[in-house]
């Protein structure tokens, strides 16, 4: 009733904007709504229901998350794990198993009758021609090439002053001999005087020390005189010097011969200890010198010999104006392995062959030997000339020469990588009984791909191939057998039965040089040491 007084009182009231207002703010709020007619227990236990729903949608969530991390982690960590696990072991085993090596077995090279040696032709007669006289190069007569013949006119110096000082020289003689005159004039007038005063001392009409003072005249200018006469003498041996020196101003072959090089030209300054122009390279000096300092058994040649291959023509400072070989006999210095040293004999026969006639056979004759050993090289420094008055052979060609009919001990040959250095030694691993050992060795001929043993091993020796960091004194290994060019399959290691030692596969071959040298290049990239390029 209340209610309903209350509304007719609000429809007789006039309703006012802030009235009107707030009723339009609250009719949402006085809609009338759907009334909920479920009790409190069931709303309960519909919340109950909603949260347990919600708990297991985020249950399963979390096993979702849990799963998924699973799989993520069987699929990755766990194969991952296993790799590096079997890598793990597989590097321990690795790190603790035996290195295997490639090993052989020493065998002795059959004895050889023929020895093939590498040389160097050089002349028995050679020289560098130098200027004597000071002064300008005026005239030139030869050059590289031409045979000349002894006192064969070369060149001629224009040396003004030594031309001046000659006429002075003559000048100052002939002013010694006209003093010489003089003194020798003044000589007879004080005789002169000296035999008149001697006989009036004697009669008495002067005193005895008048006398004495007139011979002491005398003997003085004796002595004046004899100074004249050794000064004429010296002046006579000055001018003699000067025309000597003046003589040098024509330059003349010393013997038969060729000019090699010719190293200045027409207006160079010439100095009495060489050319202005000249050129010192080409200095034959030391080639073929019968000293044994720094021979080897590759090169043939003991000393040091000429490095330039092409000859200069002038433009270097201080060096010789001609240089001049005699080519009709030329020698060959080889170095004989110290095994086959008892073997050569002065006067005997070898056979030379050059790479550029491989079908001529030139006959050497063993001239001389050292006689004794080299001790860096263990080699015999021997000595064999060779006829070349038909010029076919020129100074300083590559020869191979062969001892025929000549025995000796060829020893033991193993592979050149075999060979290491260390400890400034050089050394070759041998095996016993799976282990080890470092054995010093002397190197004698090098063959290219294998090298002869002169001493440390005996035939049977087990030795490594292939020298490696792993190979050390006292490691175990695994050996393996291994045939290598070191294991003397060859019967004729050495020697050139079949064909000439010039052509392929011999010393004279070039290809083998530059195989030689590859091969010493890839050993300089192993960390095992490398193989001494100098072996003997």
């Amino acid at each position: 009733m209340s209610d309903e007084r209350h509304e007719q009182k609000n429809e007789q009231e006039p309703a006012t904007l802030g009235q009107w207002h707030g009723d339009a703010q609250d009719s949402t709020a006085k809609l009338p709504l759907h009334r909920d007619e479920r009790s409190e227990e069931e709303k309960r236990e519909e919340e109950e229901a909603h949260k347990r729903k919600m708990h297991r949608i985020i249950l399963w969530v979390v096993v979702g998350v849990i799963v998924l991390f699973l799989l993520v982690f069987l699929l990755g960590f766990l194969p991952r794990h296993k790799r590096d696990k079997e890598t793990k072991e597989k590097a321990d085993a690795q790190r603790n198993a035996k290195p295997v090596v490639q090993v052989m077995q020493v065998q002795s090279a059959p004895a050889a009758d023929n020895l093939s040696v590498p040389g160097t032709t050089t002349p028995l007669t050679q020289a560098n021609i130098y200027g004597r006289a000071n002064g300008y190069l005026k005239v030139r007569y030869v050059d590289i090439g031409d045979h000349v013949r002894k006192g064969q006119l070369l060149a001629v110096i224009d040396a003004p002053d030594l031309d001046q000082q000659v006429d002075q020289g003559k000048a100052a003689l002939q002013q010694a001999r006209s003093q010489l005159a003089q003194q020798q004039s003044q000589l007879a007038l004080a005789q002169v005087t000296w035999n008149r005063w001697k006989v009036l001392v004697a009669k008495g009409v002067f005193s005895r020390q008048d006398g004495d003072q007139r011979e002491t005249d005398y003997n003085a200018q004796v002595a004046n005189v004899a100074a004249a006469q050794r000064n004429v003498q010296s002046f006579e041996a000055n001018l003699g010097r000067l025309i000597a020196l003046q003589r040098f101003e024509r330059v003349v072959a010393p013997f038969d011969g060729v000019i090699t090089a010719r190293n200045v030209d027409v207006g160079a300054l010439i100095s009495a200890t060489g050319s202005g122009g000249g050129d010192t390279s080409q200095s034959p000096t030391n080639v073929g010198s019968p000293t044994q300092s720094g021979s080897t058994n590759t090169n043939g040649t003991s000393g040091n010999g000429v490095t330039t291959a092409t000859p200069s023509t002038g433009g270097a400072q201080g060096g010789a104006l001609f240089s001049i070989v005699d080519v009709s006999r030329l020698r060959i210095l080889v170095s004989v392995p110290e095994s086959y040293a008892t073997s050569i004999r002065v006067g005997q026969k070898t056979a030379l062959y050059v790479q550029s006639l491989p079908k001529q056979n030139f006959g050497g004759l063993v001239t001389r030997t050292a006689g004794s050993i080299d001790l860096n090289s263990r080699t015999l420094l021997t000595e064999v000339q060779v006829d070349n008055r038909d010029g076919k052979l020129f100074s300083g060609m590559y020869v191979v020469a062969s001892f025929l009919d000549i025995h000796g001990d060829p020893g033991v040959t193993i592979p050149g990588d075999a060979v290491v250095i260390r400890g400034d030694k050089e050394q070759v691993a041998l095996v016993r009984d799976g282990v080890i050992h470092l054995q010093p060795v002397e190197i004698g001929r090098d063959y290219g791909p294998s090298v002869q043993v002169l001493r440390g091993l005996n035939p049977g020796d087990v030795i490594v191939t292939t020298v490696t960091d792993q190979v050390k004194e006292g490691a175990q290994v695994e050996t393996r057998l291994a045939k290598t060019s070191g294991t003397n399959d060859n019967p004729h290691a050495g020697q050139q039965r079949d064909q000439t030692p010039g052509g392929p596969g011999q010393y004279g071959d070039q290809k083998q040089v530059e195989q030689g040298s590859k091969a010493g290049q890839q050993q300089q990239q192993k960390g095992g040491g490398q193989k001494s390029d100098g072996k003997q």
